[in-house]
């Protein structure tokens, strides 16, 4: 739930198919770590549920439909709305953090005390 410690998670798996879950990763434009709790929860969806592949069919391609996201949200137990909404958001605010920390190393762009925020630096 919202505002939970995190703690690592491990597993090994063949190198192969390490392989192709960070080349999928990599199409969806996630980290690893990112896709990996993604594809977790998806599968625990499927199995609480009892759905066959395919899920609901709000599912947008590539993506988790929000409806399930929320479906899954509140079978852990009653969320207010601010920790519905930190839930669901949760996902997106690290991966957006994970984007700016690679957009700066990259030198694409910086933050910038005087305007309070993130300016972009030269070409994109």
């Amino acid at each position: 739930m919202a505002g939970e410690d995190r703690a690592v998670a491990k597993t090994y798996v063949p190198t192969e198919q390490k392989e192709r879950w960070s080349e999928h990763a990599d199409e969806l434009d996630m980290s690893q770590s990112e896709y990996l709790r993604t594809m977790v929860q998806a599968g625990r969806r499927g199995f609480l549920t009892g759905r066959e592949e395919g899920g609901s069919g709000d599912a947008t391609p590539g993506g988790s439909g929000l409806e399930d996201r929320v479906l899954d949200s509140l079978s852990e137990g009653v969320l207010s709305w601010d920790e519905l909404v930190a839930e669901l958001s949760g996902d997106f605010e690290d991966r957006l953090y994970e984007t700016v920390q690679e957009l700066e190393d990259a030198g694409r762009i910086r933050h910038d005390p005087r305007e309070n925020g993130y300016v972009l630096r030269g070409d994109r």
